[in-house]
């Protein structure tokens, strides 16, 4: 029996195409003993500095209970802290310390490289185009 499917299985491809880069980044991050996730929660914060939870956990796309035991090994390791947030102490904010900063240098400096090789081999104008289109993607599926 043939499937009514046209179009390819285009969920199935972004998963790929995330497997495929993420075999570059994976044996650095657990050379220094991270998972994705905790990668993900240290690069936001590389990026954004002190941040609210509910911010990390979009960014990071890392659900709240989840998210709750990541931070707390994430914070047992010495790679953030957390705090209340002074402006409203319902709400609990997320920075990363000195190791966990030194750590998105090191990581960085690895990742830029990978993507930079990406940029060469597909070209700087096909790397933007890739950019863009996913932007669009995402902006078009958002309810």
């Amino acid at each position: 029996m043939n499937t009514p499917f046209v179009h390819r299985n285009l969920p199935r491809l972004l998963l790929q195409a995330r497997e495929s880069v993420m075999a570059h980044t994976r044996p650095s991050l657990r050379a220094h003993a991270l998972s994705d996730q905790q990668w993900r929660v240290l690069r936001v914060l590389g990026e954004h500095g002190v941040v609210e939870t509910g911010r990390v956990a979009r960014e990071a796309f890392i659900l709240g209970p989840s998210l709750t035991g990541v931070l707390a090994r994430m914070e047992r390791d010495g790679l953030i802290r957390r705090e209340r947030d002074p402006e409203d102490q319902r709400r609990t904010v997320v920075e990363a310390t000195t190791k966990g900063l030194k750590l998105v240098g090191k990581l960085s400096a690895t990742i830029e490289a990978h993507y930079a090789w990406m940029e060469q081999s597909l070209g700087k104008q096909k790397l933007a185009q890739l950019y863009k289109l996913l932007d669009t993607v995402i902006e078009l599926e958002k309810p």
